[in-house]
């Protein structure tokens, strides 16, 4: 896109006074030439300023000038995020939109048109970390069971390959990503007990492996009807290339359908169904967190709040006093 293209639709769409049009413009044109920005993310900033803007004439009265927007005050800025919620905005929202406000009230800074301190005093939204979504222990063991896709027209050595990475992401806890990064020449096959995965920022580290997964990857590696290099990907495709993460994603997707599993059952829920089922049979967090190579162990506490859930459902549903705090039998 073009200065001149981006000219005339910024003219067509941004509300204010003419300066701060023309200032908006100038800020778009540098975040896509000199930043870099994608295209869709200068859109999302252009389509963000132009709800501020919009808020702001109707806040103040009139558009807003140049000087208007630097002589905010954090209670103005407040008042727009507070319609942005009532408009049902969620915070990753939030916090993109304030990002843009606070990039466009940098560059007006840098032009020499004043300090614009109201912005940086804004505290940014705080988002929630989801909480994961584990399989039942029956559900994820059936996931890795060759014979739940056995109607499936697939070849066995296909199906043998998909069940082996599934139980590494259940049986070990891997990533998707790391099972996939494995060797021929690391494949934890009879008698190899324990491999050395390459996490994220390249943190390497050493996974217990249990007699089934042995078990499924001795099964894949007979069946494969490919020779593979012992530097050579472990999991290849059905030409004999690397493995692409969409295939074990597809797989997933017919099972859910085949075992009637909810939308949240992922490859990477059987990671998290690990790290649940683990924690519920009396896991160390700290050593769940060393097997998940997790870097902070808040990041591993998630499941603590998972299985906390877990249990309270579990006691609504089936303890006598549940049903009577609940009003659903009386004493």
């Amino acid at each position: 896109m073009s200065s001149s293209d981006s000219k005339t639709a910024l003219d067509l769409v941004l509300p204010g006074a003419a300066d701060t049009r023309r200032e908006a413009m100038q800020w778009l044109a540098a975040l896509a030439k000199e930043r870099r920005l994608s295209a869709k993310t200068v859109e999302a900033y252009a389509r963000d300023l132009r709800q501020f803007l919009t808020f702001l004439t109707a806040h103040l009265g009139e558009p807003p000038t140049v000087k208007a927007i630097l002589g905010l005050k954090p209670l103005d800025i407040r008042s727009f995020l507070a319609a942005r919620r009532m408009a049902t905005v969620q915070s990753r929202s939030l916090m993109r939109q304030l990002a843009a406000l606070r990039s466009f009230a940098r560059y007006l800074e840098r032009e020499g048109h004043g300090t614009a301190s109201a912005f940086a005093a804004i505290r940014t939204p705080r988002v929630d970390k989801n909480l994961p979504r584990p399989l039942s222990a029956a559900s994820a063991v059936a996931v890795t069971d060759t014979e739940s896709r056995a109607g499936e027209n697939r070849k066995p050595w296909i199906l043998a390959r998909d069940a082996a990475v599934l139980s590494l992401l259940y049986g070990a806890g891997l990533r998707i990503s790391e099972a996939l990064g494995l060797q021929r020449r690391d494949a934890p096959i009879l008698g190899i007990d324990a491999i050395t995965v390459t996490g994220k920022g390249g943190k390497m580290r050493s996974v217990p492996i249990i007699p089934p997964i042995q078990k499924a990857v001795a099964e894949y590696l007979h069946l494969c009807p490919y020779a593979i290099p012992p530097e050579g990907p472990l999991f290849v495709g059905a030409r004999g290339g690397p493995l692409s993460p969409r295939i074990i994603q597809m797989a997933v997707e017919e099972l859910r359908g085949a075992l009637g599993l909810p939308a949240s059952a992922t490859p990477h829920a059987l990671r998290h169904s690990f790290a649940t089922h683990l924690l519920a049979k009396g896991g160390d967090l700290r050593g769940i967190q060393e097997l998940l190579g997790h870097a902070s162990l808040s990041t591993t506490q998630l499941y603590t709040k998972v299985d906390a859930t877990r249990l309270l459902d579990a006691f609504d549903s089936a303890h006598p006093r549940a049903r009577v705090r609940n009003g659903s039998e009386k004493v």
